[in-house]
């Protein structure tokens, strides 16, 4: 929508939107035949008109609530009975040199197939009649280069996680030095939803799942970056020299999987051992998959917490670059990218929701909050920002 809104109509050539840089191969084979891209460019211009005749239509159906209001129809809870479980190991730990094998095991190989265009579920993609033999072969190379990577070390995965005291005050989540909740240690300011849901349904924000400081509860958050990159730039630079832009394709797409299977291995550490607040856990990897588990870790720049910039604070507070060698550029993308970061939230009924569009009165509020211009502010959450 931001492409086809913001970008499109101030641009006579092609303007086309990837969910993520692995996605474009597809796109830039098509821009590059000369028999295809007049078609496919006119295409694309077609259902963006599309795109913005609907959003423009819907914008005027939903009006949004003023922040207060918005505020008055928080998620509530009775923070009473909420079993609140003290983390068995708080404070900062950091994990050197994973077991690739390891993480390979928690691979979601579905958004791997999405990469290279064949759409389809997974497994059932390799049995399908019409793209099952191209998708076998798919995998077939990707696990012929992921044993290699293995067996030879050629990539290099690393965590750091950090479980502390927490609180929220007001929409911010406020994470405490020590138990005595005395010092805060880092403040992540939070964006709430403004759309008119109806009175019988929360506007969510990140900072409802984490017991209020008025209420006298003492709970606990977490955050954590992963990366299974280090090395990825080297090996990619390696097939380029040989001409071999398949091969840099596929470590790429295999270094994101690893990156997300990493971050599901370390939460599941966090969830049976490090915090220990469901320490039974017994899923199967369809259910990790499907996370039906306790918690929820929503990363800065999705749609829970749509601005990349508090990345910075995450990266302070746990000192992601001395530690695992993982980096912010100053848009805040991580390099090498082949990483994740986030928020561990534990309540049980934490949920993953959409900001969606926010007023003037909200980026004031959060500009304020944030000490940042809301020139600024509006800068990193553009998207968001109501017309």
């Amino acid at each position: 929508i931001h492409s086809a809104v913001k970008i499109d109509p101030h641009y006579a050539g092609p303007v086309v939107h990837v969910q993520d840089a692995s996605r474009s191969v597809g796109v830039v084979e098509k821009l590059v035949n000369p028999a295809a891209r007049a078609a496919y460019a006119a295409a694309v211009k077609a259902e963006y008109r599309r795109l913005r005749e609907v959003h423009q239509s819907g914008r005027g159906r939903q009006p949004l609530l003023d922040l207060a209001t918005a505020r008055q129809r928080r998620f509530r809870c009775d923070w009473t009975t909420v079993d609140i479980v003290r983390p068995a190991h708080l404070g900062v730990h950091v994990y050197d040199r994973i077991n690739l094998g390891t993480i390979a095991e928690k691979i979601d190989w579905g958004p791997f197939f999405h990469a290279w265009e064949l759409r389809g579920a997974y497994p059932a993609l390799l049995s399908d009649p019409v793209k099952g033999a191209e998708a076998r072969k798919l995998y077939a190379d990707a696990q012929t280069m992921l044993d290699e990577i293995i067996a030879h070390s050629r990539l290099t995965a690393r965590a750091v996680i950090g479980l502390f005291a927490a609180n929220s005050v007001g929409d911010d989540l406020v994470f405490w030095r020590d138990d005595t909740r005395r010092e805060v240690a880092a403040t992540f300011p939070m964006l709430r939803q403004q759309s008119d849901r109806g009175e019988g349904r929360p506007c969510f924000s990140l900072a409802d799942f984490v017991a209020p400081v008025e209420s006298g509860v003492a709970d606990y958050a977490g955050v954590f970056a992963v990366t299974a990159g280090i090395g990825v730039d080297e090996l990619v630079a390696h097939y380029h020299a040989e001409h071999d832009d398949y091969s840099a394709i596929m470590v790429k797409a295999l270094a994101d999987r690893l990156a997300e299977a990493l971050a599901e291995l370390m939460h599941e550490e966090v969830r049976k051992h490090l915090w220990g607040y469901a320490p039974d856990e017994a899923l199967s990897h369809e259910d990790l998959i499907r996370e039906r588990y306790r918690g929820i870790r929503p990363a800065p720049g999705y749609p829970a917490c749509p601005d990349h910039s508090e990345k910075r604070t995450l990266f302070r507070l746990l000192r992601v670059e001395e530690t695992i060698d993982l980096h912010l550029t100053e848009s805040c993308a991580m390099t090498p990218t082949a990483a994740v970061s986030g928020f561990y939230l534990a309540h049980p009924d934490a949920t993953y929701f959409s900001v969606g569009r926010i007023a003037a009165d909200q980026v004031a509020d959060y500009a304020a909050r944030k000490g940042m211009s809301i020139a600024e502010v509006e800068r990193w959450l553009r998207p968001n920002l109501e017309e």
